[in-house]
């Protein structure tokens, strides 16, 4: 195992948001007085061991500002599997190895906190596939039908995926090219047969999709700087 592989993020920012309600892709929302993007890519940049950060948008997509602490990429595909599959190439084309080591994480993760991205870098740097930040889901799972709970499926051995996922490159990029379209990269990792670390996350890492959603990311921003 190369332990010397470096850690690279990358930032798939290429959808719409439509479900956030927003004029604009709900990346570029302002949120406490800046991008909502922005403050993901604080978690990043606190970190010396993080080779690189990309956010990889859309083609024709200017919005989204250039930093010195990170490179934007406008290669965007379809669907999150292509935009992480052409990030992965950018990376590459940028001196990444198939050995190292790539975190993928949502864009609309703004409240992600450094020491969770040490957490994961940690516990997945010395495994042999890789893994995930993720929460035990502690509510009741109902199954819907027509409009109506018809079933209540047991909870125990349930975790709810978050980002960063971190997988080494060249593994995540076969998977991808075998799997096709899949909601996120651990689905990916489990097409090969493989089984990604589940490391407790924290749940205020949430994904900001609902018009909802930007009232309590802001509240829980502001309360960290109090």
């Amino acid at each position: 195992m190369n332990l010397s592989a470096r850690c690279h993020v990358l930032i798939p920012a290429g959808g719409t948001g439509s479900r956030a309600g927003t004029a604009a892709p709900k990346q570029y929302e302002l949120l406490a007085g800046r991008m909502l993007v922005l403050h993901t890519l604080d978690a990043f940049l606190r970190l010396p061991r993080i080779a690189s950060i990309l956010v990889v948008v859309a083609p024709g997509d200017e919005r989204m500002p250039r930093g010195e602490g990170w490179r934007v990429a406008a290669c965007g595909g379809e669907t999150r599997a292509q935009t992480v599959a052409h990030g992965l190439a950018d990376l590459q084309a940028h001196g990444a190895s198939d050995d190292d080591w790539v975190l993928v994480h949502d864009a609309a993760r703004c409240l992600l906190r450094s020491q969770q991205v040490e957490r994961l870098i940690d516990a997945c740097s010395r495994d042999e596939v890789g893994g995930l930040l993720a929460q035990p889901l502690a509510d009741t799972l109902k199954e819907e039908e027509g409009g109506r709970a018809s079933r209540t499926l047991p909870r125990q051995h349930k975790w709810l995926a978050q980002t960063p996922q971190m997988f080494r490159l060249g593994l995540l990029r076969r998977a991808l090219e075998r799997a096709g379209s899949v909601t996120d990269e651990a689905s990916a990792i489990e097409g090969l047969g493989l089984k990604p670390l589940l490391v407790p996350g924290s749940a205020d890492n949430i994904k900001v999709t609902w018009p909802e959603d930007f009232a309590l990311a802001e509240a829980l921003l502001r309360s960290r700087t109090q």
